[in-house]
């Protein structure tokens, strides 16, 4: 009976559904998080009639076969890189994107990482640093003497040095952009990788080639609604229910024959 391995393939979905769902709801506060979803397919079919051939010679062929479904399987986790809000911190260190575009981050190994997280802070050289200790792109020093720093929408970082009227102009901070968001990879820490699946970066400066612009003194909540979060997990777990009595119908329906045969 393939009712009980249909069934069997349905609770997994729900289970990848399920946690995909928890994953969301446990970074309902990491900024810069973004939502994923799960998408499912169908399985192969079985073929007991082909449709669209005679029954015999010369009859018209057959309008509808009999095809049976396998169950279905989990072909992709979908992260949806949609703008989250803008939460007020007033740390002049923190910006937020509001837009298109990652920050760019000096990794472990050298290669280039990228982040929507600009919780940022200073190195101990009075470098822009993630909360990791990893080094902000491309590389901006602001000098311990400064007594206020500014970060205007383009990017440009401005620090205030004590007994000079005028701000320094230390740099411009740069954003990238990718063909598809969704193919980086997820690194874990706020951070992704560039893939084959998400194209090449192109780097330009925010406000540019309708890249976003920076706020400076703010954060970029997670995208994670929490109705929307709940709403998915009631379906999920009704789904799950379905199948299981599935599972069970065709055991009981397994037990009449068997009792039977007896």
């Amino acid at each position: 009976m393939k009712a009980l391995a249909i069934a069997a393939t349905g609770m997994s979905a729900q289970q990848t559904n399920l946690e995909v769902i928890a994953n969301n709801v446990a970074n309902i506060n990491t900024t810069g998080f973004k939502r994923s979803r799960a998408e499912f397919a169908d399985l192969l079919y079985q073929t007991d009639r082909l449709q669209g051939v005679p029954n015999r010679g010369g009859e018209l062929p057959v309008p509808e076969g009999v095809r049976i479904g396998l169950g279905v399987r989990t072909i992709a986790v979908r992260n949806l890189h949609m703008q989250g809000s803008l939460q007020q911190t007033s740390n002049p260190l923190d910006l937020a994107i509001n837009g298109s575009g990652w920050f760019q981050i000096n990794g472990p190994e050298g290669e280039t990482l990228y982040t929507r997280a600009g919780a940022f802070n200073l190195g101990p050289n009075g470098e822009i640093v993630t909360l990791d200790g990893y080094e902000v792109l491309p590389g901006l020093a602001v000098p311990p003497e400064a007594t206020e720093i500014v970060v205007n929408k383009s990017g440009e970082v401005y620090a205030q040095l004590a007994g000079e009227l005028e701000p320094q102009l230390l740099g411009q901070v740069s954003l990238a952009t990718f063909p598809n968001d969704a193919g980086l990879e997820a690194l874990g820490d706020n951070l992704f990788r560039e893939t084959p699946a998400s194209g090449q970066p192109a780097v330009a400066f925010p406000g540019e080639d309708g890249r976003g612009v920076i706020h400076q003194g703010h954060l970029e909540k997670s995208n994670v609604d929490p109705v929307k979060e709940i709403t998915e997990l009631i379906s999920a777990q009704r789904a799950y229910e379905m199948n299981s009595k599935v599972i069970q119908a065709a055991d009981d329906m397994a037990g009449v024959v068997s009792q039977g045969i007896r």
